[in-house]
């Protein structure tokens, strides 16, 4: 049946579509280059796309004390065989990371879009909407007016500037084969073989969109925050089994009950107990709930940034980081396979608005 569907598709360019109608699986990627290499490519979003503009009223520019600052950047490994699978990552570019994700044999690219709301609009206390944060977080990654709070072009958002990125790629680099990422017409990005990632900020955007947006999977870096909002808990495109989370018990974040928090109304608790990496081995019984208590000397801002491999992630005596087995599981573990369902902790607090305050009229 699908090979006959192949034969009177394939020419008219509608062969993705039959796919996702049948319910199967895309053809594996494979690479074909004469000189197998990892390539690290970078471009400026302003050069890509002539629609992308600056937004300097909540800082977002593209050049700052003399230098540019809307590089984006992409890594790809033809000497890994690909799983077809790429990674958007949402936060500053992270080169430890990315030469782990080229070597996992996925394909990851980090794209300048219109984030700089952050510093300009978070409001403490909680307003009234207690979806306002969501709200500008989606039109970030969407480019779509559902927030009143700003106002960001299609072609400054989140998923416009992938799909240019991509594009770009895929006629820059036809040896990393970005072009599988694309849908035939080349209008949109296929989201079903994406995954969505980012650390504090990024990790909260990309549980976000990805309720909005189906994709492969969510990989949450000491996140997500936003905790006095609930749009964690909205129904989502992308099932809970879906979401992946790391981060430090020292981290604000995590002793603040905010990451937990969001990892219930997520529905993470489905899919297993909470996980401390470094008393169990992977697949650390195929959770989605990691949590480290490694020494980060006490220091709750570089506990933060511990999940990320980097300068703060923590090392061993031989000099290597503790946790490559735990971001090999976060971004390759199968999604199908997961743990037994909890009950929900009875110390996270759900509830983290100022007592005796209520919603700020």
């Amino acid at each position: 049946m699908l090979r006959r569907l192949m034969l009177l598709t394939l020419a008219s360019g509608a062969f993705w579509s039959v796919l996702a109608a049948t319910g199967e699986a895309a053809p594996p990627l494979k690479f074909k280059d004469p000189q197998p290499k990892r390539y690290e490519l970078k471009a400026r979003a302003s050069e890509i796309d002539s629609r992308a503009k600056e937004h300097p009223e909540i800082g977002f520019v593209f050049q700052k004390d003399g230098k540019p600052t809307d590089v984006e950047n992409a890594f790809v490994d033809t000497r890994v065989a690909p799983r077809g699978k790429l990674v958007i990552w949402l936060m500053g570019h992270s080169g430890p990371l990315f030469e782990r994700l080229s070597g996992y044999g996925l394909h990851s690219i980090q794209v300048h879009y219109a984030n700089g709301w952050f510093g300009k609009l978070n409001k403490e206390p909680p307003l009234a909407d207690d979806k306002y944060l969501g709200k500008i977080r989606l039109e970030a990654a969407t480019g779509e007016d559902v927030s009143d709070a700003i106002d960001i072009p299609k072609a400054d958002g989140m998923t416009e500037r992938s799909l240019q990125f991509v594009k770009w790629l895929a006629k820059k680099n036809p040896e990393g084969r970005w072009d599988y990422f694309l849908t035939p017409d080349g209008k949109d990005l296929r989201w079903e073989d994406v995954i969505m990632a980012g650390i504090s900020h990024g990790s909260t955007t990309a549980a976000r969109f990805a309720i909005h947006q189906k994709v492969d999977r969510v990989v949450m870096l000491s996140g997500p925050r936003d905790n006095y909002e609930t749009w964690q808990g909205l129904p989502s495109a992308t099932p809970s089994n879906r979401f992946f989370g790391f981060t430090h018990v020292l981290d604000g974040g995590w002793s603040g009950d905010h990451y937990c928090r969001s990892w219930l109304l997520l529905g993470m608790h489905k899919h297993g107990a909470l996980v401390d990496v470094d008393q169990m081995k992977p697949p650390f019984g195929n959770s989605r709930r990691l949590i480290t208590a490694a020494d980060v000397k006490n220091d709750a801002n570089r506990a933060h940034n511990a999940s990320l491999p980097g300068g703060a992630a923590v090392k061993d005596a031989q000099g290597k980081f503790i946790h490559e087995a735990v971001w090999l599981y976060l971004f390759t573990h199968p999604v199908d396979q997961t743990g037994e369902a909890v009950e929900p902790e009875g110390d996270c607090r759900m509830d983290l608005r100022p007592k005796g305050d209520g919603k700020k009229k």
